[in-house]
C-alpha cells in the first residue's frame, strides 16, 4: 500500500468532480445527486482517505470547552496529581482549540458536588470529564448529559451502565485481589487482616466496595478463608482522638492482627498512628504516591503502595475527549491504568519530576 497522503483534490480528479463536491459529500451538506455521492464515497473508500483533522483544527478558530469536575486537592493531595495531568494535557492540546475549565468540589460534601455539577450543566460545555465520587447523586446528571448530548468521560471511579464516552482508571476489583495476594505473601501464618476505609461513605462509593470485594474474594477463591480472618472498619479522622481510640481497640481486641489494607490514599493516617504508638511488625498496604505515603514507605511503616496513577487518569481523560471532539476519533470505552506495585526499593522510578 502506498504511503502517499490522499488529498481531496486527488479524490475529485479520480471522480471527475470538483473539490467542492467532494467536500459536500464528506460533510454531508449541500446538494449532491445520489449517483455522484455514491461514486465519490466509493472512491474515498478505495483510496483509504482519512481527513486531516489535526491540520483542520490548527487552521480553525473554534474553541472546544471541556469542563473538569474534580475534587478540591486542598483536602486530599491525591487529587493534585489528577489536576496536574489535566493541566499537562490542556497545555499540549491548546493549539487545537482545547480549553479546560476546572470546577472544584469538596470530596467529602455531597452538596458541594451537586452545586458544581449543576453549574457545569448550565454552562453547556462541549464535553465533561469528572471523578464521580458520589454514586447516587451523579446518576441523574449522567441522564441529563445524555439527553443534552454532552459527551462525558469518567475517571477514578468506574460506572459503566450510563454510557460514558470512556472510563480511565484502575480495575478496582482487580486491585483488591492484588492487595490480598500481597498481604498473604507478607504473612504466611494464620492471622487476621483488617480492611480499613478512611473518611468515606462506603455505601455511596462503588469503587471502594469493589476493592473490598476483590480483597475478600482473593482469600475465598484460594481456599484461604480458614487461615486468615478478615474484618473491616470505617474510620473518620475528623475527630482524631476518636480515630486513635478506634485503632487502640482494634489492636487490643485482635492480638493476631498482622496486616492492614487501606482502600484509599490515606494509609498515612494509620502509619502515623502505628509510629506514634511504637507498633512494629504490622504490614500495611495502601494506595498512591502522595507525599505522606512516600514518607512512610521510605521509613518501612508502609510495606507497599499500589499506584493508581491519578496524573495519568487526568491526562488521558482530556486527551480522549480531544480525540473525540477535535480529531473525530473513536475512543476506547475503558482504559485501565496498570496496577503498579511500589516498594521502597523501586520508588524513584515512579516519582514524577515536577
Amino acid at each position: 500500500m502506498s504511503n502517499k497522503v490522499v488529498r481531496i483534490k486527488d479524490i475529485a480528479e479520480r471522480a471527475g468532480v470538483s473539490t467542492g463536491t467532494v467536500d459536500r459529500v464528506l460533510h454531508d451538506r449541500g446538494r449532491v445527486s445520489q449517483d455522484v455521492k455514491e461514486k465519490v464515497l466509493k472512491i474515498i473508500k478505495e483510496m483509504d482517505y482519512e481527513p486531516n483533522y489535526s491540520a483542520r483544527a490548527l487552521g480553525s478558530n473554534k474553541i472546544y470547552t471541556i469542563a473538569a469536575l474534580v475534587p478540591n486537592h486542598s483536602s486530599d493531595s491525591y487529587w493534585n496529581q489528577a489536576i496536574l495531568g489535566i493541566e499537562k494535557a490542556e497545555k499540549e492540546l491548546k493549539q487545537y482549540g482545547i480549553t479546560v475549565i476546572r470546577y472544584s468540589f469538596n470530596p467529602h460534601e455531597v452538596d458541594s458536588f451537586m452545586e458544581r455539577a449543576k453549574e457545569v450543566t448550565s454552562k453547556g460545555p462541549d464535553g465533561i470529564i469528572l471523578a464521580p465520587l458520589f454514586y447516587k447523586e451523579t446518576l441523574p446528571f449522567f441522564d441529563e448529559w445524555n439527553t443534552l448530548n454532552i459527551p462525558f468521560i469518567i475517571f477514578n471511579t468506574q460506572i459503566s451502565e450510563y454510557n460514558p464516552l470512556s472510563y480511565i482508571g484502575q480495575d478496582s476489583y482487580q486491585s483488591g485481589l492484588l492487595a490480598g495476594r500481597l498481604l498473604s505473601q507478607l504473612h504466611s501464618d494464620p492471622c487476621s487482616f483488617l480492611i480499613a476505609h478512611i473518611d468515606e461513605d462506603i455505601g455511596n462509593a462503588t469503587h471502594l466496595m469493589k476493592k473490598e470485594q476483590g480483597f475478600r474474594n482473593y482469600f475465598s477463591h484460594n481456599n484461604l478463608s480458614g487461615k486468615y480472618k478478615l474484618q473491616r472498619v470505617e474510620l473518620q479522622r475528623k475527630d482524631y482522638a476518636l480515630f486513635q481510640r478506634q485503632m487502640d481497640d482494634l489492636i487490643e481486641n485482635n492480638p493476631d492482627l498482622q496486616g492492614i489494607y487501606v482502600t484509599t490514599s490515606k494509609g498515612y493516617a494509620i502509619a502515623t498512628y502505628l509510629e506514634q504508638r511504637h507498633i512494629k511488625g504490622l504490614k500495611l498496604i495502601c494506595y498512591d504516591l502522595v507525599p505522606k505515603n512516600i514518607h512512610f514507605l521510605n521509613r518501612g511503616v508502609i510495606s507497599f503502595l499500589i499506584n493508581q496513577n491519578p496524573r495519568g487518569q487526568g491526562y488521558w481523560s482530556v486527551n480522549h475527549m480531544a480525540d473525540y471532539l477535535v480529531f473525530k476519533k473513536s475512543v476506547p470505552v475503558i482504559k485501565y491504568m496498570p496496577l503498579d506495585i511500589v516498594a521502597k526499593e523501586n520508588l524513584n522510578y515512579f516519582i514524577h519530576e515536577e
